[in-house]
């Protein structure tokens, strides 16, 4: 396991399946904050709660990995990426997750609640977690990614 806290927040689609991965996480001793939102009645829109974690993990200079929650996970990964140091991918099956750390060394797995129930959620993040970039073939291209994102995000 990567040993890194996570950072984790959702809006209020995802209100629920938040609390479910919080309490997965915690079992398996795994540092959580939460950074909202807590209630369906919450009307934050996502973009908000993306920097929240995203603000988050750079403040601990990349020490802590990131969850974001909404109805399809697809808005929460849009702005993540917008965010310099920031690799979020959509993730709805655990080759995705797998790839998404072991192809791109993602720090942030974005899943949508309307997408995928508790079950597979918990599996793919049980998974994500355990799972390390090494640099190998996979090193050019992440190095590609940050050149480019180094030149496009000021």
């Amino acid at each position: 396991m990567r040993g890194k806290p996570i950072v984790i927040g959702c809006d209020n689609a995802a209100v629920t399946l938040k609390k479910t991965i919080i309490d997965f996480l915690r079992s398996k001793g795994v540092t959580v904050e939460d950074v909202g939102v807590d209630s369906e009645d919450d009307k934050t829109d996502y973009p908000y709660v993306a920097a929240r974690v995203c603000e988050e993990i750079i403040a601990s200079d990349y020490k802590k990995d990131g969850i974001l929650l909404c109805g399809t996970g697809i808005g929460m990964a849009m702005t993540a990426n917008k965010f310099k140091g920031i690799r979020a991918a959509v993730c709805h099956d655990s080759f995705s997750a797998e790839r998404s750390i072991l192809s791109n060394d993602g720090n942030v797995l974005c899943m949508g609640a309307r997408v995928i129930g508790p079950e597979l959620a918990k599996k793919i993040v049980g998974e994500w977690i355990n799972l390390e970039f090494v640099d190998g073939r996979s090193t050019p291209k992440v190095n590609a990614m940050k050149s480019i994102e180094a030149q496009n995000l000021r």
